[in-house]
């Protein structure tokens, strides 16, 4: 039975989109299987008492420069967002009333090269829904879906979850029980599995 990577992200973290770009080669090393867990950073950062490096001047500076060359470095096309913060919750709705089906990746897929490799602010509804028929995919049928109680309830039960696990920030990841923090961490899960 192949290992698994847990991994608890949200569309709205850079570092997340750099590490979702770095998932599928260490796959293809390991023959694991990932498990992608969509979270809310920002209801995470509020019940943790964390905020975004960003909001450290020097630190968000020197995380832009490091973004740019981890991104260099693995071949990854990245543009910082120049909405960025943005309200990712509705996307993160769509991406957990998706989760498990085939339109998850698909879906995911959109949201991190909207908001990383062709940056827009996807959290306006206009220039959500024009990315996604974009992309061919329904906007009606993911806002229904981002609108469901059922959806929304999974989602905070989802960060209440990453949180009583010792969650921080995104993107995170576990094999087991081991968690590894940050997409720079990467090589500890793949010596993990």
């Amino acid at each position: 039975m192949p290992k698994t990577i847990t991994f608890l992200f949200d569309v709205g973290s850079p570092t997340t989109y750099l590490a979702h770009r770095r998932l599928p080669a260490i796959v293809a090393r390991t023959g694991a299987v990932v498990d992608y867990i969509p979270v809310l950073l920002g209801g995470i950062f509020k019940a943790t008492g964390n905020a975004a490096p960003g909001l450290v001047a020097a630190r968000g500076r020197y995380m832009n420069t490091d973004m740019a060359r981890c991104a260099a470095r693995d071949g990854i096309t990245f543009a910082m967002n120049p909405d960025f913060p943005i309200n990712t919750i509705t996307m993160m709705r769509m991406l957990t009333g998706t989760r498990g089906t085939r339109d998850f990746a698909p879906l995911a897929e959109v949201l991190f090269s909207g908001m990383w490799e062709h940056p827009r602010n996807l959290g306006d509804a206009a220039v959500l829904t024009a990315t996604l028929i974009g992309a061919g995919l329904d906007p009606d049928v993911h806002f229904a879906r981002a609108n469901d109680p059922a959806v929304k309830a999974a989602l905070i039960d989802a960060t209440d979850e990453a949180v009583r696990r010792g969650v921080f920030g995104a993107p995170t990841f576990f094999v087991g029980a081991e968690m590894f923090f940050g997409q720079d961490r990467l090589d500890w899960v793949e010596a993990a599995l």
